[in-house]
């Protein structure tokens, strides 16, 4: 079968190979601060989903920081001044005003970066709960400068598995995040995780299926792997009580199924995901990504 990737979206979009730069704004999360909870959702590391993040310091440091991570993956033959980026605030919660964060601070980071010349878009991860509208209208107007994505951690529909995983947002918390950014005109990324605790197939499927039904649908989707890390409440709970995780190939064919089931129009942004491996606890079959890249090509062809 046929999806939209994400590598022939940018090409679409920027005309040319684009990599995503993982950074840091220096924000919290209200699962972590006290406010909803403390130590973050049960799956999230130390790191707030984003282990490979430039520390934060400085966004043009953290840029060019980042820079010599992913350079070594273009082309010899594309010189260094025409390489573009997608300046990608992933840790925590980059729209999150607490903490001494303001939208004037958040403003100066994001602006920073997208006054650069090698920065094409930028794309912020958040919570459908971290949306006030002083935020709304700051991405509005970012937007009208060069592109912004913003990247909203659903995980799941089913209420009992979010309760689980210390979420703390609701559906409609959700859906309402949704409309308001669709509004103001912004292109939205919907984070999913495959496997998480006591869900079936049929159970993620309906998450998936969820999306199908969304209108407008969203511009890209990130089906994630369920990773148990060290240090997070997930992995207490994998030791305590063992639970099952799929198979490589259990895992690589399911995909295929729920692509099946998204709008033909949809940016698939994310297959699997990565877990660091120095604090990867399980499925370990995950850590060899260019075999799972492999076998997910595979069952995708066949499906």
């Amino acid at each position: 079968m046929k999806y939209r990737t994400l590598d022939s979206y940018l090409k679409e979009q920027f005309g040319c190979k684009v990599y995503k730069l993982s950074l840091s704004t220096g924000c919290t999360c209200p699962t972590r601060d006290g406010t909803k909870g403390t130590g973050g959702c049960s799956f999230c590391s130390q790191g707030g989903s984003g282990d490979f993040a430039a520390q934060c310091a400085p966004v043009s440091i953290q840029i060019e920081e980042a820079k010599k991570r992913v350079d070594q993956k273009f082309p010899r033959s594309v010189p260094a001044e025409h390489r573009k980026y997608i300046a990608y605030f992933q840790s925590y919660t980059n729209t999150y005003l607490g903490g001494g964060m303001t939208a004037e601070k958040l403003r100066g980071m994001f602006l920073e970066a997208i006054s650069r010349t090698d920065i094409a878009a930028l794309s912020v991860a958040t919570r459908p709960d971290c949306l006030p509208p002083e935020i709304l209208k700051l991405l509005s107007q970012l937007n009208g400068i060069k592109p912004v994505w913003v990247e909203l951690g659903l995980q799941t529909v089913h209420q009992k598995s979010a309760e689980k995983t210390g979420r703390a947002f609701s559906l409609a918390e959700f859906e309402d995040a949704y409309r308001r950014l669709k509004s103001a005109g912004i292109e939205i990324i919907v984070h999913i995780i495959l496997g998480l605790p006591g869900e079936t197939k049929s159970d993620m499927k309906e998450t998936v299926r969820y999306l199908s039904r969304l209108e407008p649908p969203p511009d890209g989707v990130k089906m994630q792997l369920l990773h148990v890390l060290e240090g997070t409440r997930l992995a207490q709970e994998y030791r305590e009580k063992p639970f099952r995780l799929f198979e490589m190939e259990e895992y690589c064919e399911f995909v295929a199924e729920c692509l099946k089931l998204l709008p033909p129009g949809t940016v698939i942004h994310r297959l699997t995901g990565d877990g660091p491996k120095r604090i990867l606890i399980a499925p370990l079959w995950s850590a060899d990504k260019k075999r799972v890249m492999n076998a997910l090509r595979k069952a995708i062809e066949k499906s």
